[in-house]
């Protein structure tokens, strides 16, 4: 879970729930909440203010390490072919971003 994520590297970093809240700008009590798991869906926007402060790629908060290994040689020349036609990292995050949203609203409406 993102919470789980987020604990273990402000733990890895040493760093209080406190220092990381005021130096992202967050509420104490809603990082804490995210914490516990009784938040489970922040913002993209929340994410990428902790992930600053944590010095590390929000991607690295979202999903566990992805293993290199795994990715077979249809999603690299997916990848590849979205970086040829000019598609940046942010347009693929969004999409991202809307795909989880679009699943989350069918899963609604069952």
């Amino acid at each position: 879970m993102i919470g789980d994520r987020v604990k273990k590297f402000r733990l890895e970093k040493k760093m209080s729930l406190s220092v990381l809240a005021e130096q992202a700008g967050v509420a104490k009590s809603y990082l804490s909440s995210l914490e516990r798991n009784l938040q489970k869906n922040p913002s993209i926007q929340f994410l990428e203010k902790i992930a600053a402060v944590l010095n590390l790629p929000v991607e690295h908060l979202i999903h566990d390490q992805i293993d290199i290994d795994r990715l077979d040689n249809d999603w690299m020349n997916l990848v590849k072919e979205a970086m040829a036609s000019g598609v940046s990292k942010e347009q693929f995050r969004d999409f991202l971003e809307f795909n989880k949203w679009r699943i989350n609203q069918n899963n609604d409406n069952k």
